[in-house]
């Protein structure tokens, strides 16, 4: 499951990328925090029972704390949780884990971020 998170977060990393605010622009520690807590939530949300096509809708309609670009990530790490057993979620905390693997991979995500963006 672990790898399946770094997987999700390369998926989503070119969308935390806004020009307003990017996710670089903030800093290694504070992007990645910001990361895990949309994780988190779209996790909270899978296991209080939130139909999958109504998680982006209840995560925003909560005013969460992170910038609002990192919610153009809530479609993406939403399928990824789904795909989940509620059951496997139950023991593991998907923000601290997607959290620690942005930190470890900072380089490569913004490598891959680069090179999606053709800079």
């Amino acid at each position: 499951m672990i790898r399946n998170i770094f997987a999700a977060a390369l998926v989503a990393a070119p969308l935390f990328a806004n020009p307003a605010v990017a996710a670089a622009d903030l800093g290694k520690e504070e992007s990645c925090k910001y990361q895990g807590q949309v994780m988190a939530a779209v996790q909270a949300a899978r296991l209080d029972r939130v139909p999958e096509g109504k998680v982006e809708e209840t995560i925003r309609a909560s005013n969460p704390e992170w910038p609002e670009n990192f919610s153009n990530a809530i479609p993406q790490l939403t399928q990824h949780v789904y795909q989940m057993k509620r059951r496997d979620l139950k023991n593991v905390d998907l923000g601290d884990v997607f959290e620690t693997q942005c930190v470890q991979n900072w380089d490569q995500i913004q490598e891959m971020k680069k090179n999606l963006s053709g800079n």
